[in-house]
């Protein structure tokens, strides 16, 4: 066990001292190798340090560097060495975390770190919530909880009777809302193609003067980050009406809930802790290890309704709080503990100063494509920048070439009709040599697309 144990963190330490200089993108060779993979299930065990050297060998040079300093293809950071090495610790402990009394040590970790969430986003005091996988999951606890609620508010229990004769409900977004939460609201039953969609802006923000009365059960899906122009929806415009006429506001914060955590930033985000959930991503902007969703809501009842489990074999009576009648699952790892470990060591300053870099840093691609002549399509508000090459062959030939060039990666996304090649800037070790560095990049290889 110990040395395979220190050979996979020899393995690992290597990885990760090659993530400055190496392509962000596979070889192609490096891809057509892993058909080596492709071989029946061997009849008998293999030593487990030739296995171990195996995947390392086969898969290592064919992964995106996506932990590394100048991936900015999806909104994503890479993992603050604090926070793999509590994963590393947490894999180790190996704790199912769904009830206290089996897993003390991690259920009250996630405790701690879901109170001191609450406190950096500024949201109401009683709020709770739950570690998740991702801001799909997130979305669907979240919007699960207002599901009962609007529900139990016209009398009707929707987990003892489903949804068959419930009362309607209707869900109100804006036109760009997220595809994580049309998939959710299609897990709820709630419909993926039911929804009124509000138009909007030039940013994507949900235009006030064309918000819809509400009448009955009603959810109203908002936008903390549009995940093309970082935008933010008019939350002191839609929130207060839109609660008092007895609807449940749920916030897509994937990112941009992160926004609150900084003096600078905040502004952007007024008026969000009005809201009724918040579903927010930490293996994005925090920099933890995947996965590590987070879902947040003001009330934890309608939470618990729609979430707790029982049997006669578990050991649910506890003065603690056990993570499963909050979460989807009932088998789950300790997601907590990276998250932990993250907001420990950067505390309130270390984490304003990461969210306040990387947007100067986004600024910077802006400012560098714009002198040279190309067009940014967003006010760049946060850490998103969108920018055209010219026609959308042109736009597509100059994305292709820079993901080949491998400096940098960058992804392709159509938006409001305009092809353009979006900049995510999220990375915990984006220097700023690494900006001029993929800046540098991006200006040659446009040069030579068009």
């Amino acid at each position: 066990m110990s040395s395979l144990l220190d050979d996979a963190a020899r393995r690992a330490r290597a990885y990760l001292d090659s993530l400055p200089e190496r392509p962000v993108a596979p070889s192609p060779q490096a891809v057509t190798a892993l058909q080596r993979l492709n071989e029946p299930l061997p009849p008998k065990s293999t030593d487990p340090a030739r296995t171990l050297a195996l995947l390392d060998e086969l898969v290592t040079p064919a992964t995106m560097a996506m932990a590394g300093p100048r991936f900015f293809g999806f909104v994503i950071g890479g993992t603050l060495p604090v926070s793999l090495a509590a994963n590393w610790l947490a894999g180790a402990w190996d704790q199912n975390t769904g009830l206290y009394n089996s897993t003390p040590g991690t259920a009250h970790l996630e405790q701690v770190s879901l109170g001191w969430l609450i406190d950096l986003f500024g949201l109401p005091e009683g709020s709770g919530g739950a570690f998740v996988t991702g801001a799909t999951v997130a979305n669907f606890t979240a919007l699960a909880a207002a599901r009962n609620a609007v529900l139990a508010r016209a009398g009707w229990n929707v987990e003892a009777q489903g949804l068959y004769g419930a009362p309607e409900i209707t869900v109100i977004s804006g036109e760009e809302v997220h595809p994580s939460v049309l998939k959710s609201l299609g897990m709820l039953g709630l419909g993926r193609a039911r929804l009124q969609r509000v138009p909007v802006d030039g940013q994507g923000r949900m235009r006030t003067d064309a918000f819809p009365a509400i009448s009955g059960p009603t959810i109203v899906c908002m936008q903390a980050g549009n995940v093309n122009t970082g935008a933010f929806d008019p939350f002191n415009d839609i929130i207060p009406g839109a609660r008092a006429a007895g609807a449940w506001v749920h916030i897509d914060g994937a990112f941009g809930l992160w926004a609150k955590a900084s003096p600078e930033l905040a502004p952007l985000a007024l008026g969000l802790e009005q809201a009724d959930s918040w579903a927010t991503d930490a293996h994005k902007w925090l920099n933890v290890t995947y996965d590590s969703g987070v879902a947040l809501v003001r009330d934890p009842l309608p939470l618990k309704a729609a979430m707790a489990i029982t049997a006669e074999y578990l050991p649910t009576e506890t003065a603690g709080r056990n993570p499963c009648d909050y979460t989807p699952e009932l088998s789950r790892r300790a997601r907590g503990v990276e998250v932990w470990a993250a907001l420990r060591t950067l505390g309130r300053e270390g984490l304003a100063e990461l969210f306040e870099r990387n947007c100067r840093q986004a600024r910077r691609f802006a400012e560098g494509l714009q002198a040279a002549g190309y067009k940014v399509l967003n006010d760049v508000v946060l850490n998103q920048v969108l920018v055209s090459f010219g026609d959308p062959a042109r736009t597509r030939r100059t994305i292709e070439a820079l993901q080949q060039d491998g400096t940098c990666w960058c992804g392709a996304t159509v938006w409001q009709g305009h092809s353009a090649m979006r900049i995510s800037v999220c990375a915990w070790n984006t220097t700023d040599a690494d900006v001029e560095r993929s800046l540098e990049a991006m200006l040659r290889v446009a040069a030579r697309s068009g």
